[in-house]
């Protein structure tokens, strides 16, 4: 188990280190269930967003989540928000991980935060754990449930919920083409040809009419967890920006994320090394989309917009994390480069709009 933490999490880094003292206060006041013993805290590295960290007294563990540190883009980062979508979701998809606690007290860790169940399974992101020895059966069987999790997180029926008054389902997708235009805007460092051609033409190629349901808008294999013997999805994380909205435009972010061989090297190795989608046995984008219609009964011939705006919001915030960077709100070298992959993916969003 000690071996299995360690690949999981890390040393926390430099200038993102949580008051053990205060916080261990904060949980043996607020939490009933918590034993005694030493708080530890560990931080999972993944994720370029926000801050993540394990934490642990005696047996007891749980997850904490806060915003990056600096100034953020206005609305983002929302942890009031994100617990509160929890608590409406996890009673009725399981694979959200239960809430436990929020806090706005910033005193505490310097933010608000909120701290959830801990899952124990399976992650896969640009390798497969050393313990298991995958097969290309069990990478088709992956997919599918990846799928079908998308198909079941769509067909809840959202009114048994109140994310209702968080959430403005009418004009949707109109509102989040010209929000994340703004957003681009906003962060803007560089001049790229493409994109005042391919921002014209998702205002343009905007669906007017769509159906509306619950979507997590950040589907993607390095969020999921599997159970050990990967039979089932047993946790979804990273929540923050799920609303009521067009499945599709949900569709075509997790598409977004879901890299094949034959994609391109900019693509592939834009945030490192390639995720394991790339292995043989796991569907194609088009073998994904085309199971999800299947299974959803959706219309999916206006796919090709969905992918273009999902690679355009991809890098619209992969654009905001290099701005944080460059003005030195954020010292992490992963984020040196990110003006690149910011123009690539423009590249990328371009070209599925326009070929």
């Amino acid at each position: 188990m000690a071996e299995k933490l360690e690949l999981e999490t890390i040393q926390v880094r430099k200038g993102e280190e949580l008051n053990l003292s205060v916080l261990h206060n904060f949980l043996v006041e607020n939490l009933m269930d918590l034993p005694s013993g030493e708080l530890t805290i560990r931080q999972f590295s993944a994720g370029h967003s926000n801050l993540t960290y394990l934490l642990k007294v005696g047996k007891w563990e749980a997850v904490l989540r806060r915003p990056p540190h600096g100034p953020v883009a206005p609305k983002a980062h929302d942890m009031k928000r994100e617990f509160r979508i929890l608590t409406e979701i996890h009673p009725h998809f399981s694979a959200a991980p239960k809430p436990i606690i929020f806090s706005e007290d910033e005193s505490i860790v310097g933010s608000p935060f909120f701290i959830m169940e801990r899952k124990l399974g399976e992650v896969f992101d640009t390798a497969f754990p050393e313990h298991l020895k995958v097969t290309e059966q069990e990478c088709a069987f992956i997919s599918n449930i990846m799928v079908n999790k998308l198909v079941e997180l769509h067909s809840i029926d959202y009114q048994k919920t109140n994310l209702l008054e968080i959430s403005k389902p009418e004009n949707f997708m109109e509102r989040q083409v010209s929000g994340w235009i703004s957003r681009y805007n906003r962060a803007k460092t560089s001049d790229i040809k493409e994109v005042e051609q391919l921002m014209n033409w998702l205002q343009i190629q905007v669906p007017k009419k769509h159906e509306s349901t619950i979507i997590h808008y950040d589907f993607k294999l390095n969020n999921s967890m599997f159970s050990h013997d990967l039979k089932e999805m047993i946790g979804l994380f990273d929540w923050e920006m799920t609303t009521i909205g067009d499945p599709l435009a949900d569709l075509g972010v997790a598409m977004s994320y879901w890299i094949q061989e034959d994609d391109p090297d900019l693509l592939k190795f834009g945030l490192g090394n390639p995720p394991v989608t790339i292995c043989n046995g796991f569907m194609t984008r088009n073998e994904f989309i085309n199971e999800y219609a299947k299974k959803s009964g959706r219309d999916v011939t206006k796919i090709n917009f969905y992918l273009a705006f999902a690679y355009f919001k991809l890098a619209v915030i992969v654009q905001q994390i290099f701005y944080r960077y460059k003005l030195g709100q954020t010292n992490d070298q992963r984020f040196a480069q990110f003006d690149k992959f910011a123009k690539s993916l423009i590249t990328l969003s371009h070209n599925v709009a326009f070929n």
